[in-house]
């Protein structure tokens, strides 16, 4: 993947939208498969993407180039499972070149082992990992397939190749994993890593229960947490949503995020792109432009794709409209949204 004939040479430009907030952040999924099922992300019996229909690594690499020229200073990998797409490793040198500030990706940690390294080397700076519960057997039952021990290596295997920066992040849901909230503090104690605790958000309608019924507000995991560490705010940044906190005996930060009780979109800075090239301008909304259809038609010339999401800031929402009541209002999977 080189640089040849798709860089961008236009002086660079920053994307606002209606409300005055700029555009830094992109999350840019690579594909909407998974090896794992989680439930609060997908129904068990999912029908992905046909391939034809997934953008190439190519044109991802075209979109992260032009959002670069545009001002972005953040792209973060996203799936599904960024690690299953073939050839990945390709796409992430290539992002690798840009001169991002900050350059990172969110896994399931099954694929680390092997990754890890690679990713550091080609100049990955962050990780977030997914980590729902330590015990195997309801770790087995909120992922459908995945295995605990493999996930507790490929953390390991990232922290052994120097990852100086990792985050687990944890979807509570109450009478699934609500009983584990001081628990996963503690293993991100022990390990020197950073935790969010993310409010289930209400993507697709899943098969295995209703989101109604597992809700579990930050305020509730908060209130845990708060039983064995008292939490002081604190006003670190990563440029996404999590609200952090810190523990007087540990460097290891808490994170909250609250798409429910604790609205984030008052100073929102992201967009996200689906593996089938759809900019996203709202997680909690519909508002999108195929950009797809922009580089294939254009697939020489990155002004048009240039243009095409500059004029999108227009579209972006002041703000999302999740509910708790089981009333989905958003049809597409979290896999297929980019998690």
């Amino acid at each position: 993947m080189t640089n040849s004939s798709i860089v961008v040479n236009q002086a660079s430009q920053r994307l606002v939208d209606r409300f005055g907030r700029r555009v830094s952040y992109v999350r840019l999924s690579v594909t909407d498969r998974c090896d794992f099922r989680c439930v609060y992300c997908m129904t068990e019996k999912m029908t992905f993407l046909p391939r034809e229909q997934v953008l190439s690594l190519e044109e991802i690499g075209r979109i992260a180039s032009v959002f670069k020229d545009l001002g972005v200073e953040k792209i973060r990998l996203t799936g599904g499972e960024p690690l299953v797409r073939r050839d990945v490793m390709a796409l992430v040198d290539y992002i690798g070149t840009l001169g991002l500030k900050d350059f990172t990706m969110t896994t399931n940690g099954s694929q680390l082992p092997r990754f890890a390294k690679g990713l550091k080397a080609a100049g990955l700076h962050r990780l977030n990992v997914s980590l729902d519960s330590l015990d195997a057997d309801k770790f087995k039952r909120i992922t459908r397939t995945g295995d605990i021990e493999k996930v507790i290596a490929g953390i390991d295997a990232a922290k052994a190749a120097g990852f100086k920066k990792i985050k687990l992040n944890a979807v509570i849901m109450r009478g699934r994993n609500d009983d584990e909230v001081v628990s996963l503090v503690n293993f991100a104690r022990q390990r020197q890593l950073d935790i969010s605790f993310i409010e289930e958000m209400p993507l697709g309608e899943v098969s295995d229960h209703g989101r109604d019924e597992t809700f579990c507000s930050s305020d509730e995991v908060k209130a845990l947490i708060e039983s064995a560490y008292p939490l002081t705010p604190i006003s670190h940044e990563t440029g996404g949503p999590s609200r952090y906190y810190r523990m007087s005996d540990s460097h290891s930060r808490i994170g909250f995020i609250s798409p429910h009780s604790h609205n984030f979109c008052g100073d929102c800075n992201r967009v996200r792109v689906t593996a089938e090239g759809r900019l996203l301008l709202c997680l909690g909304n519909e508002h999108s432009v195929d950009l797809r259809a922009v580089l294939r038609q254009y697939p020489n010339s990155n002004q048009p794709l240039r243009e095409a999401i500059i004029a999108a800031m227009d579209l972006k929402p002041e703000k999302h409209h999740f509910t708790t009541d089981g009333d989905v209002q958003i049809v597409r999977f979290m896999n297929m949204t980019g998690g």
